[in-house]
């Protein structure tokens, strides 16, 4: 495979796609720390696990190719060197204040075999599972604590992990590698850059990072939306930057086939967190959208960059009415935009809640939604789109549907 990784837009139809099946990481959240891990209740894994199975099965019975990050991350560690590396890596961006606890977290999880060693740091390492040598149990740090109420982790869990889109994001024939906005997800996107580089699937094979997760500013793939192979949106949201989009423009454009980027203006909050959230293709011509996002004129900002020949950097203007905005972009005369909810303010908060704009297309006009959002399923339905319902009870407790859980790899040309 020459390239893999080609996505040139949202809607064409799924060939591969990357998912990450909840793991003991959710059975480390506690109600205390639930805010910092950003989770606003606990999951229960059997059952977030059985919805898990039940969507990638969904997936391959389309048709879908379903690659598992944990795996691909072990598989890419395939030298002593590498492993180390990973171990250390993944340490450092943990942030440690005790180099002890360092050396001996980095000893136990190098004893491990690949795959339970990747598991182990998505998990979290418990203080208690790793008892540090008698010489070095007498440090201030750890004599000035009631051990009773420390936090109880060497390496924090990572809950979030199952929402795939959020850490690497593919732009047609490449990806961004992202700055994750939150302390709690930085480590994350570094499971993608260890696949890009050294797994054979990929490495060797020159895929382009437009943007990579040591920038200063952040930026995360849930607001970024390939429309077609010249056009991208993407948020300025809770957790993706405006100078880090001016970045990615730049880059795009002096390296890809993309000429313009739409920069949508969403509320910053923890609901409206991704564009994605309140905003998805799903056909041709046609959009879910979460009313809220816009005014009572129905107008949102919408910033344009696009490319001008000869010069480093975008043209940029401004307009407020979305429908022509992707009107324009996609050379349409005009688009359908469904609102969450059907437009109803008490089911659209509610639904838009469980991830009711957060649809997966994965064919044109044939998307993957959580059943619990009927109304918004039913109005689909209506405006001629396929609508295949998974459940989503436990897994929609992380605040994310079929669209975050999901990262594409291969789509085909539309």
């Amino acid at each position: 495979m020459d390239q893999p990784i080609r996505v040139n837009s949202e809607i064409g139809r799924l060939r591969t796609v990357l998912l990450h099946r909840p793991g003991e990481e959710l059975e480390n959240l506690t109600p205390e720390y639930l805010t910092d891990l950003l989770f606003d209740d606990i999951p229960y894994l059997e059952q977030a696990q059985a919805e898990h199975d039940a969507f990638a099965q969904v997936l391959r019975d389309n048709g879908v190719e379903v690659l598992y990050l944990d795996q691909l991350a072990a598989e890419s560690l395939w030298s002593d060197e590498l492993r180390e590396q990973f171990v250390d890596d993944m340490l450092k961006a943990s942030k440690l204040g005790s180099h002890r606890a360092f050396e001996a977290l980095r000893h136990y999880l190098l004893a491990m075999p690949n795959l339970e060693m990747v598991r182990k740091i998505m998990a979290g390492v418990r203080k208690d599972e790793v008892i540090l040598p008698p010489e070095h149990q007498d440090q201030l740090h750890d004599m000035i604590c009631d051990r009773s109420h420390q936090y109880p982790f060497y390496l924090s869990p990572m809950p979030n992990l199952y929402f795939t889109r959020d850490p690497a994001a593919s732009i047609g024939n490449g990806l961004t590698v992202n700055k994750m906005h939150w302390p709690a997800r930085r480590r994350e996107s570094l499971f993608m850059r260890y696949i890009i580089d050294h797994h054979p699937r990929f490495a060797g094979k020159q895929v382009p990072v437009w943007y990579n997760r040591d920038r200063k500013f952040s930026m995360e793939g849930g607001d970024e939306l390939v429309l077609n192979k010249h056009t991208l949106a993407i948020g300025i949201s809770e957790r993706t930057t405006a100078e880090a989009i001016e970045t990615l423009a730049t880059n795009l454009f002096a390296g890809s086939d993309f000429t313009k980027v739409i920069a949508i203006q969403i509320p910053k909050s923890h609901a409206f967190m991704h564009l994605d959230t309140v905003f998805t293709m799903i056909d041709h011509d046609t959009f879910t959208i979460h009313p809220e996002i816009r005014d009572h004129g129905g107008k949102i900002d919408c910033f344009i960059l696009d490319k001008v020949e000869g010069k480093k950097y975008p043209q940029i203007t401004k307009q407020t009415d979305l429908e022509q905005v992707l009107a324009d972009a996609l050379e349409l005369p005009a688009v359908r935009l469904i609102e969450c909810g059907g437009g109803d303010s008490i089911a659209a908060a509610r639904e838009q809640w469980n991830d009711g704009s957060n649809t997966l297309a994965i064919a044109p006009g044939v998307v993957v939604t959580y059943d619990r959002n009927y109304v918004t399923n039913q109005k689909l339905r209506e405006a001629g789109i396929t609508v295949i319902e998974v459940s989503g009870a436990e897994l929609g407790r992380g605040r994310g549907g079929p669209r975050c859980m999901s990262m594409p790899l291969v789509r085909e040309e539309i």
